[in-house]
């Protein structure tokens, strides 16, 4: 990579890095490491929340979704603005009025101590595993620049970061979050700038073509459970998952209850709800046209360079027969998107759409010939939109993407970090362990525990970075908890609801999303928090019914 584009990653890291290390002067005590002293305004709050979902993850799982699979990812985040409405009358005056560290305190309050520690447990474990996704993805980054092996790529991402956190709070992360968001929507649109100008033809033929593989369908109103990316998954699956992640999820809750007041925590989140699904079409805008360069500029059969060498080198004839089959197909491919895009008509737009599926074809032959001689997952949707920002966008965007991807990377980990120390902290050690001890020691604690959740983190990212796309596997990860952590909540919010009720549920809840994602995986991920959150409820609200009157009658 050329030295500019290394000056403008060093200089923003150095920005970004030097300003957090600032803020941090003179944090005292717990408060103001985990919740920056209550004082943070709406729209920091607001745009901390969104840079905290506008991940590396995003910049490179969410195009490379788009540039395989087109916009209907988008109906993913359509229960959003739902989600942000109800949170705004329902649990943020709740959780901020009650003045707590942790959205976990609040349940020992209304239920019993082994309620709180379960379900912060079970936030633990689902932001432990997101938070390795998050590093793996500006490993996957540096691994399609240099080919060096990703477990090297993700401890030059996560040390650094995890020392950074370390020393930083949530004051220092969320400051760095409003700066990130800057970087993040310019990188964003001068890609969108530069894919248009380099598209041979006019945007609306070339959208045409794209429009005949099925890129553009947004909206898909068949009701099934088995397939993820529909309207009512993202109506019905997707308010519940944001209702939990948005709700109950620590890495969110810590930034509302930082705000100044109330008012400004509402606000916060209602930010999201008007911008997350513009811009997240935007991201899936990019990866349609990322797709509609590499036809008219036809690209690598195998975007993981590494997985390409190792294919060449141990397969050689393999190899190829299969580069001999990719060049023939994308050559007629691209002869088809020409017709289609100047004479018009349906008959050429039919042929590419044909062409299209033997390209992927030959591609996905690649894909299992390079798994069978790697022996790892040979998915490489991760590798799409960093092979196209190295080999062909101008001197400087490179450097611009790469520095957006590790400030993204970085702040959003720092976040994750700072949530799963404060509830090890406050939920755990605090609470069993050390209730009597000083802010000193509690601010040491927090320190070790992000360092050992760093750890953590980077041993999750070197497999969830085999697992396909990362903005899936992330969401994959959540949907397995979030469910039933928002049926506590629910629970919570109900009169008659006891602590037994809660804590049967909540196990009766993980339960049946286990049975249901082991024993039946065609079942989306999506229906996994409705599933949990549901069971929870009713569960614990007949265990809540059947105990009253025993207890009405002692």
């Amino acid at each position: 990579m050329h030295w500019i584009n290394w000056l403008i990653v060093a200089i923003y890291l150095v920005v970004i890095i030097g300003d957090g290390l600032r803020r941090t002067r003179g944090t005292k005590n717990i408060e103001g490491y985990f919740l920056a002293g209550r004082s943070l305004p709406w729209w920091a709050v607001g745009l901390s929340v969104m840079a905290t979902q506008l991940s590396a993850i995003t910049l490179i799982g969410t195009t490379g979704q788009g540039a395989t699979d087109g916009l209907r990812f988008v109906q993913f985040y359509f229960g959003l603005p739902i989600a942000m409405v109800l949170l705004g009358v329902t649990l943020v005056p709740f959780l901020h009025g009650a003045k707590v560290y942790t959205a976990y305190e609040y349940l020992e309050r209304r239920f019993d101590a082994k309620t709180r520690s379960l379900t912060s447990l079970l936030f633990l474990l689902s932001r432990g595993m997101s938070a390795g996704t998050i590093i793996a993805a500006p490993g996957v980054v540096l691994s399609a620049i240099f080919g060096w092996d990703l477990t090297w790529c993700v401890i030059l991402i996560g040390v650094p970061t995890v020392l950074y956190t370390v020393l930083g709070g949530v004051e220092a992360v969320a400051w760095a979050d409003v700066k990130q968001m800057v970087i993040i929507v310019t990188a964003l649109l001068a890609i969108v700038v530069v894919l248009v100008m380099r598209l041979p033809v006019p945007l609306d033929d070339a959208l045409r073509v794209a429009g005949s593989t099925g890129r553009l369908k947004v909206f898909d109103f068949s009701f099934s459970l088995t397939e993820t990316y529909t309207f009512w998954s993202g109506i019905l699956g997707g308010t519940f998952l944001m209702l939990s992640y948005f709700g109950t999820d620590q890495s969110q809750v810590q930034r509302y209850l930082a705000a100044r007041s109330v008012d400004e925590a509402r606000e916060s989140l209602l930010m999201s709800a008007y911008w997350k699904i513009p811009l997240q079409a935007l991201i899936l805008l990019i990866g349609v046209l990322v797709f509609l360069f590499y036809t008219f500029s036809p690209g690598p059969m195998l975007y993981n360079p590494r997985h390409d060498a190792a294919l060449r080198e141990k397969q050689p004839a393999v190899y190829a027969e299969l580069e001999s089959r990719f060049a023939a197909a994308t050559a007629g491919r691209l002869q088809a998107a020409q017709d289609a895009s100047t004479v018009g008509g349906s008959a050429p737009v039919k042929a590419f759409a044909e062409l299209d599926q033997q390209v992927n074809a030959v591609r996905k032959d690649a894909l299992d010939a390079a798994g069978a001689a790697t022996g790892e997952n040979p998915r490489d949707v991760n590798y799409i939109i960093p092979r196209l920002v190295l080999d062909h966008l101008p001197l400087g965007f490179a450097g611009v993407f790469l520095a957006a991807v590790l400030a993204a990377a970085m702040s959003s980990i720092a976040a994750e970090l700072n949530s799963l120390a404060t509830a090890s902290v406050v939920d755990f050690y605090q609470r069993w362990y050390k209730p009597e001890a000083s802010d000193a020691h509690l601010l040491r604690a927090g320190r070790v525990a992000t360092a050992l959740w760093g750890v953590f983190a980077m041993v999750v990212a070197g497999y969830a970075a085999t697992l396909g796309s990362l903005i899936e596997v992330v969401n994959r990860f959540g949907s397995f908890f979030y469910g039933s952590i928002l049926g506590v909540f629910l629970l919570a919010m109900v009169k008659r609801s006891n602590a037994l009720g809660a804590f049967v549920g909540l196990l009766a809840g993980m339960s049946a999303v286990a049975a249901v994602s082991f024993g039946a995986p065609q079942v989306s991920f999506l229906w996994h928090n409705v599933i949990g959150a549901v069971v929870v409820f009713v569960v614990g609200l007949v265990l809540s019914a059947r105990r009253a009157p025993a207890q009405a009658a002692n």
